[in-house]
Formats: C-alpha cells, structure tokens, sequence
C-alpha cells in the first residue's frame, strides 16, 4: 500500500490491532497518549457508544496533528441482547476473576453482538465507521469458563474473552460478519477508508 509519503499513527495499545494493522503491510508508529475520559450519557444508545468513544480517542490525542499524518483509533464493545429491559448489556472489560465469569457464563449458550468502531482523521478532516459481527456461543460448562480464564487471563479484553483463543476455537458455533472486527479491528474497512485518506 503507498502511502504517498504520510505516516500512520495507531493511538491503541491493543496488541491485537497493532497486529491486524500489519497485516496491511503498511508502515506506522504506536502513539497512546491521550486526554480522553471514556463516558457517556444515561440515555445513549448502545450501538453508538463504540463511535462516541472511538472519536473522543481521536480528539483527545494529546498534539496536533501535522499535515503528513493520519491517526487512527477504535473501539470495541460485546453487547448482550435486549433481556426485556429494553437496552440489552455492555460487557466492558472485566474488573476481576469473579467479573470475567459472570460474563462468561452470560454468553454462554446465548447470541451477542461485537461493535468495533474506528476513527479516521488528519489535519483536515475525520470519519467515522462501525462495524457489527453477530456471534454465537456454546453452552459452556464451569470447568470450560475457569479452564480459559486461569490459562488465558483476559482481563483487557471486552467480554472477557478473545475470538482467537481457545474459548474461541472450542466455544463459538456461528458468526455472522467479519472475524477481525470481533478481535477489535474490522480491518478490510480500515483499508477502504485509509485509500479515500491517501
């Protein structure tokens, strides 16, 4: 890919983009520093809180960018469907151990929805994208959700699990939409709006 002489930053310290970013073969640099507080208000609706929080990352970059570069940031959220309540779950990252397998168990045998937005910007413009990937579990039994979380510690993941682990190799029956949004980075739209960029 030619990037016409403009550098990449990635303002995400998730090792999982910083690989599939690679995988574009493109050059770029890692630049986390930031001034955003993650939040957002009561009445907001799920689907656009990954957009929200992708956008407040990119605003929130700690300088000015210059005219040769673009920065990149996203973000991923595990949305449990609607229970009656109305507004369905976020699964966050998990506090603890207890955390993770109440998230766990709270997918198992269940459907749920992986929304990864990204924010696209340089000095003279910004855009925004999401994507959706539906994803189905297995029933998953006790020592199956302890097995994954003593083994594979996945508290910096959002609901408590990695697609590309073993809970995703034994556990996850169905999806529908892109693999690599569900590890955090929907990376074929990544490269469709770094070419309007460039």
């Amino acid at each position: 890919m030619d990037l016409k002489g403009k550098r990449i930053i990635l303002g995400s310290n998730s090792p999982r983009r910083r690989e599939l970013l690679s995988g574009l073969n493109i050059d770029f640099e890692v630049d986390t520093k930031n001034n955003f507080k993650e939040s957002f208000s009561a009445g907001t609706n799920y689907s656009e809180v990954p957009s929200l929080m992708s956008e407040g990352k990119s605003l929130g970059f700690h300088r000015p960018l210059s005219p040769d570069e673009i920065l990149i940031t996203a973000d991923t959220m595990v949305i449990l469907p609607d229970d009656g309540s109305g507004k369905g779950e976020i699964l966050g990252k998990p506090r603890n151990r207890e955390d993770a397998v109440r998230m766990l168990r709270d997918l198992s045998g269940r459907e749920h929805k992986v929304i990864t937005a990204v924010t696209v910007r340089d000095c003279r413009k910004m855009e925004t994208f999401s994507d959706t990937t539906f994803v189905w579990f297995k029933e998953l039994t006790d020592g199956e959700i302890d097995y994954y979380i003593d083994n594979f510690r996945p508290f910096d993941k959002a609901g408590a699990y990695g697609i590309q682990e073993w809970i995703g190799y034994i556990g996850i029956t169905r999806l529908d939409g892109s693999y690599f949004n569900v590890v955090g980075f929907p990376v074929h739209r990544v490269y469709e709006t770094l070419l309007r960029f460039l």
